[in-house]
């Protein structure tokens, strides 16, 4: 005999608020790694830790291995369900100190990854580009998305892009030379993508990225600040971004 169903064991695990803040994260369909769940929370290691117990006992969410790495993802969409359902009852939150907008919500806004553009920045700004042409998906895919098979945090093997007709007048607006750059020696390859680790999506890296990204830092659009990799998109940037790729 099966009897009625325990909501209240479920409404116990949404009620925390470190809980809930943590599946908030999670809402979007990103898998992220228990270290960036514990900023995203405001709690210790070890308390995220024991919440992710919780959570997957009890089947909300699951792991993902990738290499030495385990990334934690909501179970079913049922729980993303949840939490909509559940936002559309719950009051909003005053910000009450500059600690609630965390270092991870910033590194998940615009940051380096190595000499390239990532993070919401950088997924937006590559899917803008085959948006406009300069590069296409040769996979009959038509935008950024993770592919089944990508690896979580870590640059594509092989990846199915390609430079588009637009290439050159797209770029050469953003102050990157295509010719220039194609014509100097490199055992680096032009193209290379990256899995973006918050964004889970694909951003642009290889030369192409590096050089993309100089040419933002030097006509000032993106600058470096005092947080190691975080960057900050200027007035002058997002007004540029938007004229010229429609961000």
């Amino acid at each position: 005999m099966i009897g009625e169903r325990d909501v209240a064991a479920i409404a116990r695990l949404f009620g925390d608020p470190a809980r809930a803040r943590i599946l908030m994260a999670l809402a979007d369909g990103r898998a992220l790694a228990a270290s960036v769940l514990a900023d995203e929370a405001g709690v210790s290691p070890s308390a995220t830790s024991a919440h992710l117990a919780q959570l997957r006992e009890a089947n909300l969410v699951v792991v993902e291995q990738s290499g030495r790495h385990r990334y934690h993802r909501l179970a079913r969409p049922e729980v993303a369900e949840a939490l909509e359902a559940l936002a559309t009852l719950a009051p909003t939150q005053p910000i009450r100190s500059l600690r609630q907008h965390t270092r991870a919500a910033a590194l998940r806004n615009a940051r380096t990854c190595y000499d390239h553009l990532a993070g919401r920045a950088g997924v937006e700004v590559t899917a803008a580009l085959v948006e406009r042409g300069a590069l296409e998906t040769t996979d009959g895919v038509p935008d950024t998305r993770r592919r089944e098979g990508d690896a979580l945090s870590a640059p594509l093997p092989d990846h199915p892009y390609r430079l588009g007709q637009e290439a050159e007048p797209v770029l050469d607006a953003l102050g990157v030379d295509l010719d220039q750059l194609r014509a100097q020696p490199s055992r680096r390859p032009l193209l290379r993508f990256c899995l973006d680790w918050s964004e889970q999506r694909h951003h642009l890296g290889g030369r192409l990225g590096a050089a993309l990204l100089n040419a933002l830092l030097e006509r000032e659009w993106v600058r470096p600040t005092h947080r190691r990799r975080v960057l900050d998109l200027t007035d002058p940037g997002a007004r540029a971004l938007h004229d010229k790729l429609g961000l």
